[in-house]
């Protein structure tokens, strides 16, 4: 097989029967001087399509780590890595590239919105990224993405003109508008108060019920909760995996000194 079908291969998971995530003794090994750090250590487990799962933990519990390998935006020292049926390990910088633009949406803490450019720009920019998709399909499909997030009345808006939560709600159309098989979110409501914090829940379990794969990464167990599955890490290891409620209370009790 020649690496171009790969990477084809790679953008079409829906025609990959099983997971569409799989890990499988997945390290990631950091070197400090003498000493060699595990941020990751024998990870293993599957998701499949529509699922929308919590990885929950403290700081230094290997969760970013893992975020990172999931996006492709780092690669692990061990193990495998499977997306949409394929060893991402085989593929090529590019290819990996062009699999996190076209396969991946990323939603931030820090929302990561360009602060010069509207809203529309800033939906349209992963289309630009991807350099094969005309200038009226990116207007088009970047205003569907803003309707879609309740935003149709925001477009023209730049970040400073928007509140938290509508950030985060660009940053999330931003997200689909590549039509992606999964959205990663990094503490998506990190930076947003509690009340905020729930519009932003109720409407990943909006995009969950229209059968999204979503991936939420936090430290708040309140968050992990609130999904139907979650994975909590502690020290590059996997504690539980579970119920997001089930999990959500091991990790409350683990973070006030309880069971680890």
């Amino acid at each position: 097989m020649t690496r171009g079908s790969l990477a084809q291969l790679v953008y079409a998971p829906s025609a990959v029967s099983g997971p569409l995530i799989e890990l499988v003794d997945v390290a990631r090994y950091y070197q400090m001087g003498d000493e060699r750090i595990a941020a990751l250590d024998g990870v293993s487990f599957t998701v499949h399509e529509g699922e929308m799962v919590a990885i929950v933990g403290t700081s230094g519990s290997g969760k970013s780590t893992l975020l990172n390998i999931l996006g492709m935006l780092d690669t692990p020292s061990g193990g495998r890595y499977r997306l949409g049926g394929r060893d991402v390990q085989d593929l090529s910088d590019d290819d990996r590239a062009r699999a996190r633009n076209q396969q991946i949406g990323f939603i931030f803490q820090s929302f990561q919105l360009l602060h010069r450019a509207t809203a529309l720009k800033n939906v349209e920019l992963p289309l630009v990224y991807r350099g094969d998709v005309p200038a009226r399909q990116r207007r088009e499909r970047a205003t569907k993405a803003l309707t879609r997030v309740g935003l149709g009345q925001r477009m023209k808006h730049k970040p400073f003109q928007l509140s938290g939560g509508q950030r985060q709600r660009t940053a999330i159309a931003r997200a689909l508008v590549t039509e992606p098989s999964l959205l990663l979110c990094d503490e998506p409501t990190g930076n947003l108060d509690s009340a905020t914090t729930e519009d932003i829940m109720a409407l990943l379990h909006r995009l969950h019920e229209e059968k999204h794969t979503i991936l939420i990464v936090t430290h708040e167990p309140a968050i992990a909760a609130r999904c139907p599955r979650a994975i909590r890490m502690k020290d590059g290891k996997i504690k539980a995996d579970g119920p997001g409620a089930e999990v959500a209370r091991e990790a409350s009790t683990a973070a006030f000194g309880g069971a680890a």
